[in-house]
């Protein structure tokens, strides 16, 4: 039977691809994925949920965007190859995670998101791409790699629609603070 695609925080990794310095300010509505990424981010480390935030070749492309605030539970993995599975630190400590699923967002949805999500994919795990919390130059590039990830068998969800699948009760500390940033 195919995966439904419920993720679970206890083995979810939320992974932030590449929002640098020296290509943010050339993306399609860049401020929209600051906002949803401090949101997934932050929501994340109260599900306790691993992250991971990954920069291509920060020597030529910089760091990542200030405006973006990691948790102090955050891992940053430099990498060269367009896609995080291609990277062996990225692979090594997601497999020390134990997790089964990945929460991908950042830039540019058709490279290396698109490409992290297939390889992901390929090596066994359950991908989540958040739709408005990914973006590439122009809009027509986003809505391809979206497009291309969904064939392929990534779940496409929104930042609230990620975050409410991995709430399990309402009511909770948890679910009042997420609830809060989402409204």
């Amino acid at each position: 039977m195919a995966s439904l695609g419920i993720p679970n925080p206890r083995t979810t990794a939320f992974v932030l691809v590449d929002v640098q310095d020296k290509l943010f300010p050339h993306i399609h509505d860049n401020q929209r994925i600051v906002d949803n990424a401090n949101t997934l981010l932050e929501s994340a480390y109260l599900l306790e949920s691993p992250i991971i935030v990954t920069e291509q070749y920060p020597k030529g492309l910089g760091h990542t965007v200030q405006d973006i605030q990691v948790p102090s539970t955050g891992t940053y993995v430099e990498k060269v190859a367009f896609s995080c599975t291609d990277s062996d630190q990225f692979m090594d400590h997601l497999k020390r995670l134990d997790a089964n699923t990945l929460v991908l967002f950042g830039i540019e949805s058709h490279i290396c998101v698109t490409k992290t999500a297939l390889g992901a994919m390929d090596a066994g795990y359950d991908v989540h791409v958040v739709a408005d919390g990914v973006s590439s130059r122009t809009a027509e590039n986003k809505q391809i790699g979206i497009e291309r990830m969904r064939q392929s068998g990534a779940f496409i969800a929104s930042t609230e629609m990620i975050l409410f699948q991995m709430l399990e009760l309402a009511g909770t500390d948890t679910f009042k603070k997420i609830s809060k940033m989402v409204k």
